[in-house]
């Protein structure tokens, strides 16, 4: 492997160890070092690097949205009553907690809201708060079943 590149490009090993890390966000910093040959220090050194930079956002768990009570995820597709209005939809919403990603989309809707709620009652519920908060006009799709979701991105190779 090669070593670094020059200025805040992202070089073989850092991609060794932001896969192990995709994979499994606790990962040991020995383990990172075992894949990418590294020492330890050299790998916590480029990990708080990685950090720095903001190519490492953070680190979360995946939970089951059914074991926590939120089963039902739907798509609201949001668009303006007045096209012409400055456009703060994205804070006009952020209050609403079952919102999980605000997506602006090209298309024929504004932003795609992906939400997460307990039941078909509450997504009704939540339909009508965002129309009101934000004035706009909403289409939903409702999520049958999902096959994969959160995967981690594909890194292309330094």
């Amino acid at each position: 492997m090669t070593g670094r590149k020059s200025g805040r490009e992202t070089d073989e090993l850092d991609v060794v160890i932001l896969r192990e890390l995709l994979s499994d966000g606790h990962a040991p910093l020995a383990r990172l070092g075992e894949a990418s040959g590294l020492s330890t220090s050299a790998v916590q050194t480029r990990v708080r690097r990685l950090e720095e930079r903001g190519v490492i956002t953070g680190y979360r768990a995946q939970v089951n949205h059914e074991a926590i009570g939120v089963p039902l995820a739907a798509f609201i597709e949001v668009s303006p009553l007045d096209p012409g209005a400055v456009d703060t939809i994205p804070e006009q919403l952020e209050h609403l907690p079952e919102i999980s990603a605000c997506h602006s989309v090209a298309g024929d809707a504004a932003y795609l809201l992906m939400v997460r709620v307990p039941t078909p009652q509450r997504l009704e519920e939540l339909i009508r708060e965002v129309r009101l908060a934000a004035n706009v006009n909403t289409r939903t799709t409702v999520v049958l079943q999902t096959f994969f979701e959160d995967r981690p991105p594909l890194l292309a190779d330094a």
